[in-house]
């Protein structure tokens, strides 16, 4: 058997970490906030690059602090995972996004993107039908909240 060099193949996505925000609506239901990409403002999930020192979902709830300055308690398993092509200036990189769920208790008054992105709750339907990327439509269109979603291993 070859033996592996440990270095990621350029075929193989680039790995990526994002949260799902989410709340229960008055009458029971889940919505789902959504920000808008910097360039194009189209409606995305809070996602980004693992971070040196944080776990993958700690990175995760960061990235929901920064884009869209929601905190709450984070999921410690991916509820899901989506791909999707990361624009460059001169080119494009295939990313998979382990997707963790956040149960947020509560957005900032300012947060370090606030300025350049729009954030908004929706309801779960609608969040999947707003984003582009299907798989993550799907991974929203799919997702339970429970207990268990956000509870420590």
């Amino acid at each position: 058997m070859a033996k592996s060099s440990g270095r990621r193949k350029d075929t193989e996505p680039r790995a990526q970490i994002g949260a799902l925000p989410y709340r229960r609506a008055a009458d029971g239901s889940v919505e789902v906030m959504l920000v808008t990409t910097r360039e194009t403002q189209r409606w995305i999930v809070p996602k980004g690059w693992p971070m040196r020192g944080l776990k993958r979902h700690e990175a995760a709830a960061r990235e929901a602090m920064e884009e869209a300055g929601v905190v709450g308690e984070i999921g410690r398993k991916p509820v899901g995972h989506y791909t999707y092509r990361k624009r460059l200036p001169d080119s494009a990189v295939l990313c998979k996004v382990s997707l963790y769920p956040l149960a947020v208790s509560r957005q900032l008054d300012s947060w370090p993107e606030q300025e350049q992105r729009r954030c908004q709750w929706f309801t779960q339907m609608d969040a999947a039908d707003l984003v582009d990327e299907p798989s993550l439509g799907e991974v929203i269109r799919s997702f339970q909240s429970t207990p268990e979603t956000v509870r420590a291993e």
